[in-house]
Parts: structure tokens; C-alpha cells; sequence
């Protein structure tokens, strides 16, 4: 039998553009490579995730239409596997299921009901939906084929907090399925096509049995879909008398970050498109530092930081064309996270669709401004000078009376920053330009920015990113640009002065932070695998460093509840995937 893997990019509730995608996909398997057998993502009708969207009498209607108008419209010489949003046929529970089923000859032949619903990271689908009572196999084409959707296969990863007591693996292995399909809509973080080969290997070796897993590819809000779908099977070209090859091979991958369509043959083992990936697991494709290679000392192989790159750069192209915008722009300070930011808008939209902001003051260095007006030249973008000396000293005279003599402290400081903020809200409300953020990680968690300011923004592209992470992409882009014979993109000038602020006389972050080498560590302890302070001092840390940068991070947290979204590209982003109340007492010290 020959299957089409359709890694295609659904938009939330843009049902009829969905459905004309996964029409044009569906014809092309058939035409293109004569398949028997189309897979989709989990829920493409509707894109993922609709979150309460389900609450919506309308919406509900709107996918159960979508299904019936491909009943109708798609090809009947092939098997179409589409997930969508389906009504609980159990008594009790939830209203709503998340359901995968197969079309065939304009008849909903086969459904599968998800069985495990996360709570867990950005996903909370308890919420909304029922879980499967039963399991079955879809026979068709000499195949029994059972369908395990995204977290269905996950039973086994031990997700802190997370325990299920069904494992629909098992009961479809038990029930003598041929092939295991699990359409998902799986986020990307670093790291991660590494941790679903793993799983896939697993589940292949356990049931002798390929494993065709289709992801969706694309970016809804803060998450990241990177797609690189693929087919783990048996060593190819075993006969049926022999057994199974102790280490499974992948023999298909699918692009990374953009739409594909792949074809592969499970008598044959023969790819009618492999991708960009080529037959087997490419290097690039799934390399990290557990291979050995760490260059910039953040345990990211430059394989894996050009993966990421990607990443932010599809999240940022994603968010703006989703939410209508068609510019974007930017405040470029001369420091390294504007410029990492202005990269990858230009890489995002093209340079004719970014348009960059100095706003000096009268504590921005010359290297600075000159830094800021090279890196636009650069990138080609556009490029002007906004002077907000004239605004500050405005703010600063109305203010004297109230401040009452008080010597320069925080509240001037933050004054500059929201200035700032004003005028690239104007901006935005002039021209209907999205404003990005640029603050990243460590910042973000420390609280080292200002509200209504450097903080506004439609979107924080690198705010899952820790300093050392930016610096480490920044040089790894550097590097590359060098490598085609162009120079540095970013000036080497910014990688090379120490990270300030320039909100008063030779201010730099270490003054108010530690080390950003130290403090990222320390943060991704606390917030990677959540140890407590004394448990961070077990690992060798200073128990003093240790509690003052988690009760930092935490008193921050009303600000981060007010930042905008960002780009998640770590197991544990701030946002929709790390809920923590505002008010409580700190007891992680």
C-alpha cells in the first residue's frame, strides 16, 4: 500500500482555507504519487489549538460541516485520514472529542477517538475534551491499521506530574495491527524530532510493526510546528520468515518547518519524496550537543541552532500573516537582542517589510547608535533616528514638583523605556506596523525590563531564549554569513561589549544581574525541572545566588503575566505553558 504523509499548516478556524489545502494535498497523493492512502495532522479541519474556540456553538458547527464538505469533494480513489472536532458518543463526560477518521469513496468509514488528553506545558485538552472508552483497527488494502493520536503515544515519557492510566498502544499492539499511524500536532523545542524518533523506535521494536507519524507544521500564537513527519519501519528489505531487525530505521523525513508531501510504500520500502531529509535521519535534522558538539558552550550543536533559527523565523512569519499584519517593526538600541530580533524579521518578511528605530537618549554611547545604524545597513531594512532627549526632558520638568527633588533612580530610568514604547505604539497605531518585543529569557524572568515599555510588543520572538542562547545564535549566524564569503550580519561590536540598558552613566546588566553564564543555569534548574532553592544549592551553586535569583523570578511574575507572547522554543516556555499565580508566598528558597 502506498501513503502520502500531508504535512500541511492549518490555520485556527479558517475552515474553508484548510479544507481547499487539504483538497490540493489529497490530489496531489493521488496524482503525484498514486497513493492509496493520505494521512493529515490532528485536527487540520479546525487547526490546533482551537483552546475554548470549542466552547462555540458555531465553531463546533462549522468543523462538522467541514467534514461533510470532504466527504463530498475529496478524490474517492484514496483513503483520507483528517482530524477534527467531533461530538462525545459516550453518556457523560465532556461534550466534544478530539477524533481522527478516514474518508473513503464520500463515506466516514473508520473514527478513532484520542484517548490521553495533557494537561501538561502549553496543552490543557481535559478541558474541552472526552477521552476515548475504545480502541480499533481500520483494515484496508491487506493492512490492520491502528491510529494513535499525538499524546497517545506518549504514555511512556515521564512527563513530571502526568499519569494515565490507559495506554492505547498497548491495546491496539493486542488487537494485531500492521501499522501504527499517529497524526499529531506535536510543538517544536530543541531537541525535540531527537525525543519523537526515540518514542517511535521504541513503539517499532515493541510491536515489530512501521510507524508513520505526521505532524503539523506551522505557528498558532506562541507555538511552533515544525513538521519533519516521518516513517520508522523495520530494517527494509527483511523477509516476513526473518526477524525483526533489533534497531528500526527511519525511512522517510519530511521537511522541516514548511509544507511537504512524502510518499512511501509499505511492501516496497521505495520514497516517492523524501524532503529535504532525504531516505534517513539526516544529521541536520536532528543533532544536538549529546552528539558531542557544543561550540558556543549552551549545549546546542550549530546543526541544531540552525534548526532553531528556523524556528523563530517561521513563528514570526506565522504570528504576522495569521493576525493580518503585513509590517512589522522594531526599536534597535545597538544591543545584541534588537539585533538578533532585526535578523530575524528581515529573514521572517524581507527587509522591504521591517522598519528599525533608534531612539537615543542622553546615556546612548556613539557605539551604540553607530552599532544600531550598521546593523540596519546590514539587513537593508529601513532605518530612522527618533531622539527621545526632548520627550525625556518634557517628562522630567512636568514631573519636578511631584518627584520633589528625589535623586535619579528607577522611576527616570524606566521613564526613557516607556517614552520609547509610546513611540513605537504610535507607530504601530499610524501605520498598522506589528511591534516586536525584544527582551529575552533571562530578562523576562528576572524582571529586568519595564512595563510599558521595552515590554510592548504584539509579539517576543526570543523571550524563550536565554541571554547566553542569544549570544550563541547570534555568533552561529555570524558564522555562517562568514562562511559565504558576506562578512558579519551582526557587528562584532555587539558581541563584544558588555549587555547594557543605557538608562544612566555607564550602567551595564551585571550591575543589577549575575553573570548571565551563572544566572542561566540557575534559571533553567528552577524552571526546566522546578528544584528549589537548597535542592539548586545540591547541584554546587551558592545557596545564596541560588534563593536571591528564585525569589527575583518569582516576585516577577505580574510582569510577565502582561508581557506579550512568545516564541516557545524550550521544553518550558513563560506564558500559556507555565501558569503561576501572582499572589502566593515564595517558598522555593
Amino acid at each position: 500500500m502506498r501513503i502520502s504523509i500531508a504535512q500541511i499548516n492549518s490555520t485556527i478556524g479558517d475552515f474553508r482555507g484548510n479544507l481547499d489545502r487539504m483538497l490540493r494535498f489529497a490530489e496531489r497523493a493521488v496524482k503525484e504519487q498514486a497513493s492509496d492512502l493520505v494521512l493529515f495532522p490532528e485536527l487540520a479541519v479546525c487547526g490546533y489549538p482551537p483552546m475554548d474556540l470549542l466552547d462555540q456553538d458555531r465553531f463546533v458547527e462549522l468543523n462538522a460541516l467541514s467534514v461533510h464538505t470532504l466527504q463530498r469533494e475529496l478524490p474517492r480513489e484514496i483513503a483520507v485520514g483528517v482530524g477534527f472536532v467531533g461530538r462525545n458518543p459516550y453518556a457523560g463526560g465532556k461534550a466534544l472529542v478530539n477524533e481522527y477518521g478516514v474518508i473513503l469513496d464520500g463515506k466516514l468509514v473508520f473514527e478513532q477517538i484520542k484517548t490521553l488528553l495533557p494537561t501538561y506545558d502549553v496543552f490543557d485538552e481535559a478541558r474541552n475534551f472526552e477521552r476515548a472508552q475504545s480502541w480499533s483497527a481500520f483494515e484496508y488494502k491487506n493492512e490492520r491499521i491502528g491510529i494513535a493520536i499525538c499524546e497517545d503515544v506518549w504514555r511512556e515519557t515521564a512527563t513530571p506530574g502526568t499519569y494515565y492510566v490507559d495506554d492505547p498502544v498497548r491495546a491496539l499492539l493486542n488487537q494485531g495491527i500492521s501499522l501504527l499511524c499517529v497524526p499529531s500536532a506535536s510543538p517544536y523545542y530543541a531537541g525535540k524530532l531527537r525525543a519523537r524518533k526515540a518514542l517511535a523506535e521504541r513503539i517499532c521494536r515493541r510491536g515489530d510493526l512501521p510507524i508513520v507519524y505526521i505532524n503539523a507544521v506551522g505557528a498558532n500564537d506562541s507555538i511552533i510546528f515544525d513538521g519533519r513527519s516521518f516513517i520508522v519501519a523495520p530494517a527494509l528489505g527483511r523477509k516476513p520468515d526473518c526477524p525483526a531487525d533489533p534497531e528500526p530505521v527511519m525511512s522517510l523525513a519530511a521537511k522541516g518547518f514548511e509544507e511537504d508531501l512524502v510518499g512511501w510504500d509499505t511492501a516496497a520500502g521505495d520514497i516517492a519524496d523524501a524532503g529535504d531529509a532525504g531516505p534517513v535521519l539526516s544529521a541536520a535534522a536532528g543533532t544536538t550537543a549529546l552528539d558531542g558538539e557544543d561550540p558556543f558552550g549552551i549545549g546546542l550543536s550549530r546543526a541544531e541552532l540552525d534548526i532553531l533559527e528556523n524556528a523563530l523565523v517561521l513563528g514570526i512569519r506565522e504570528y504576522m500573516e495569521k493576525c493580518g499584519f503585513s509590517r512589522a517593526h522594531l526599536g534597535l538600541s545597538g544591543g545584541i537582542d534588537s539585533a538578533l530580533v532585526a535578523y530575524l524579521g528581515v529573514r521572517a518578511v524581507g527587509k522591504d517589510r521591517i522598519a528599525a528605530f533608534s531612539m537615543p537618549s542622553r546615556f546612548s554611547s556613539q557605539g551604540s547608535k553607530d552599532d544600531a545604524a550598521e546593523l540596519a545597513r546590514n539587513l537593508g531594512c529601513s532605518f530612522s533616528v527618533l531622539p527621545i532627549e526632548p520627550v525625556f526632558t518634557s517628562f522630567l520638568d512636568t514631573l519636578k514638583d511631584t518627584f520633589g527633588g528625589r535623586p535619579f533612580d528607577l522611576a527616570e530610568e524606566n521613564l526613557q523605556a516607556r517614552i520609547r514604547g509610546s513611540l513605537m505604539m504610535a507607530y504601530s497605531n499610524k501605520f498598522g506596523s506589528m511591534l516586536l518585543a525584544t527582551g529575552n529569557k533571562s530578562e523576562l524572568a528576572m524582571g529586568y525590563c519595564t512595563l510599558y515599555g521595552d515590554m510592548c510588543g504584539a509579539l517576543a520572538p526570543i523571550g524563550d531564549l536565554f541571554k547566553t542562547e542569544v549570544f550563541a545564535l547570534c555568533r552561529r549566524i555570524n558564522e555562517k554569513s562568514q562562511a559565504s564569503g558576506n562578512g558579519s550580519v551582526i557587528p562584532e561590536a555587539i558581541l563584544a561589549k558588555p549587555p547594557s540598558a543605557e538608562l544612566r552613566p555607564d550602567q551595564k546588566d551585571q550591575d543589577s544581574l549575575p553573570p548571565y553564564e551563572e544566572l542561566d543555569q540557575i534559571l533553567k534548574l528552577y524552571l526546566f525541572e522546578n528544584l528549589s532553592g537548597q535542592e539548586i544549592a545540591g547541584r554546587g551553586w551558592d545557596p545564596e545566588l541560588a534563593g536571591s535569583v528564585i525569589k527575583t523570578a518569582a516576585r516577577a511574575e505580574f510582569k510577565r503575566r502582561q508581557a506579550p507572547p512568545v516564541l516557545k522554543v524550550s521544553p518550558r516556555a513563560f506564558g500559556m505553558g507555565r501558569r503561576m499565580p501572582i499572589a502566593r508566598v515564595i517558598h522555593e528558597i
